[in-house]
């Protein structure tokens, strides 16, 4: 178990979860997550409100956290401690058990890495390990345990291939939140075409949703793509990051 918090986070790490179009890629990892038999029940029973509502709050307060430079651990602990119950099949989870919050992390790492392949500029290798390692300090700011944790990059994405072929299930409170994952209704995402949302979702969320590919999934995707490409280049500062890196 983490006793200790970790430095502020990278440059990288900053420069990356702080671009907004990041949140450009939730409807990914959130669509992941809604397919996790512990993760999807907890978004059901305590939040109070819809989806969209809950993650514009809560990734949000993840950014200003990771790029916090103080300890987050007594925040993440008092957010998350009261969110417990049972799944569909009758298991107790709860949002702080390591095996759960590890692969809610991992899919925002994903995204992350998403983004970037999307948005550019296109990570290098070297690059990409070296995000992987800052975000491996981000996630022991949480004071969960990190034994499970990738110590690289190629363990990540081994690990995360696993996880999403093994851990993932379509479940009634997937199936109650579906709706909402592939149409966003709030925040930035709601201005996301629902062809960019079909398109950007992982190949195993795919198959779980039952999405078939169509002609203009693609194209939507490489628009949204183009679009935020361009206007990043003109915006102001103060559009391209949001509040809580800055």
């Amino acid at each position: 178990m983490t006793v200790s918090p970790p430095p502020a986070a990278g440059e990288l790490l900053r420069r990356h979860l702080g671009d907004r179009r990041f949140l450009l890629t939730l409807p990914r990892a959130v669509g992941l997550q809604v397919l996790h038999p512990a993760i999807a029940p907890a978004l059901v029973e305590h939040s109070p409100t819809r989806l969209w509502e809950h993650k514009k709050r809560a990734v949000l307060q993840m950014i200003y956290l990771a790029c916090a430079s103080h300890d987050t651990a007594a925040a993440i602990r008092f957010a998350h401690e009261h969110i417990k119950g049972r799944d569909d099949r009758g298991h107790r989870y709860h949002a702080l058990h390591p095996a759960t919050f590890l692969f809610q992390h991992a899919t925002y790492v994903d995204a992350l890495m998403t983004a970037a392949a999307l948005f550019g500029p296109a990570l290098t290798e070297q690059a990409r390990a070296e995000l992987y390692h800052q975000c491996c300090h981000w996630y022991r700011g949480y004071g969960i345990s990190d034994r499970e944790l990738p110590a690289t990059w190629p363990e990540f994405t081994a690990y995360f291939t696993e996880a999403c072929a093994t851990q993932l299930r379509m479940t009634p409170a997937a199936t109650e939140l579906t709706a909402q994952v592939l149409r966003p209704d709030a925040w930035i995402v709601r201005h996301l075409p629902t062809g960019a949302v079909r398109a950007m979702q992982h190949q195993r969320a795919a198959e779980l949703y039952g999405l078939t590919p169509r002609s203009g999934d693609a194209a939507a995707l490489r628009a949204v793509a183009l679009g935020a490409r361009a206007g990043f280049t003109t915006a102001p500062r103060r559009l391209r990051v949001v509040a809580q890196a800055r």
